[in-house]
């Protein structure tokens, strides 16, 4: 699963259009992967689009794009057209169609599992901005790209600079991963603040435009234990040797450090347009006039903090279910989505996320995790057990 053995696999090698299927397209990576795309119509075509509810914008997309395949998981409105594949089937259909090469899957959450694991049955690249997939199941994912040739590009920026550092590095010459974490909207908020703070107050992300539930687990850091647990599946890094560091000006995307103490960054602007183009270009690299310049006069000064482990628990819980790997990574997951679900509809505090999370590992991180069906098994468990705690 490595993305270093995609290294000779260009999908730009033989000069012919690279066709492309968005899983979410109406999301934010979604959108931005449209607007990517219409920069390098020469290189790409856009054969499918999936959204999971967004109706309206959907078909604005599918108009300006022309796409051969649309679908819609759950439409928020009746007026869909007659050729749009409605259900949740629509997304593993886009994911395996023989005129895709690249599947762009910026589905949020555990529901991006079945079209990853089915893409990559299928021998496709996947640029893979769902970083639950690997959460929950990265043991999976990856003996599936082993059984079929299929291969995982990560979007994510922090994943997307580890690669470019790393090259074609051999991974025993790495001593350790460094991510970077913004820290969010309460990065200098007291423990008791925090404790208060309201939906509004978590959803003001200093550095970067998100979706509600990314920016939610960027305010708790559960986003960056996420981010853990997929560098270590995606890079074979072991966890004792990938570290968080917070950097407020979110400019060093992550860095390498060598066994010889040398370290390397990958740095940039905070746009989410460099990694996604990065995704579908990879190992090549393409002008894009829509990424601005980097100025390090502007962007200085850059500073590092350490994370308050204490004051973001769900960090802690994160990278310890990691750790204890089986199902306890799904049951994380799956417990931080439901509670994160339940504080968007203001049914739960910030402070119970964290407490929910700690109950469904307490109770359920030892769960069975011999195949699919366990790993959905202890998913689904872990989000009742939110539910009745609300």
């Amino acid at each position: 699963m490595s993305p270093q053995s995609a290294m000779n696999r260009s999908p730009m090698a033989d000069g012919v259009k690279r066709r492309v299927a968005i899983l979410g397209s109406t999301g934010s990576i979604g959108t931005t992967a449209l607007r990517v795309l219409a920069r390098h119509r020469d290189r790409f075509s856009i054969v499918a689009l999936t959204a999971f509810s967004n109706t309206a914008l959907l078909r604005e997309q599918a108009r300006d794009t022309s796409p051969v395949f649309v679908g819609i998981v759950s439409p928020n409105g009746t007026d869909v057209p007659n050729d749009w594949r409605i259900g949740p089937d629509a997304l593993v259909e886009s994911a395996t169609r023989d005129d895709v090469d690249i599947v762009l899957n910026a589905i949020v959450g555990a529901a991006g599992l079945d079209a990853t694991l089915a893409a990559l049955e299928a021998g496709k690249r996947v640029a893979l901005a769902n970083k639950e997939t690997l959460v929950v199941a990265g043991a999976l994912a990856a003996a599936a790209c082993e059984r079929s040739g299929g291969e995982i590009i990560p979007v994510d920026s922090e994943h997307s600079a580890i690669l470019q550092c790393l090259g074609r590095r051999n991974r025993r010459d790495v001593r350790r991963l460094v991510i970077t974490a913004s820290g969010g909207p309460f990065r200098t908020w007291s423990a008791g603040q925090i404790a208060g703070a309201t939906l509004a107050d978590a959803l003001q992300h200093p550095t970067w435009s998100m979706g509600r539930k990314i920016t939610v687990d960027s305010a708790t850091l559960a986003n960056k234990a996420l981010e853990v647990i997929e560098a270590h599946f995606l890079f074979g890094i072991p966890y004792d040797q990938i570290e968080v560091v917070v950097h407020p000006q979110s400019i060093v995307h992550s860095m390498v450090e060598f066994v010889d103490g040398s370290v390397l960054a990958q740095m940039g602007v905070p746009s989410m347009e460099l990694p996604v183009l990065y995704a579908l270009t990879h190992p090549e690299r393409v002008a894009d006039a829509g990424v601005p310049r980097f100025d390090p006069v502007a962007a200085s000064p850059l500073t590092f903090e350490p994370v308050r482990l204490a004051d973001f628990p769900a960090l802690r819980l994160g990278l310890e279910a990691g750790r204890a790997s089986g199902a306890a990574p799904a049951v994380f997951n799956a417990a931080n989505e439901q509670a994160v679900a339940l504080f968007l509809e203001e049914r739960m505090t910030f402070s119970q996320i964290g407490e929910s999370i700690a109950a469904a590992l307490d109770t359920l991180g030892g769960a069975p995790a011999h195949d699919k069906a366990a790993l959905l098994a202890a998913d689904a468990a872990a989000r009742t057990l939110v539910l009745e705690r609300v």
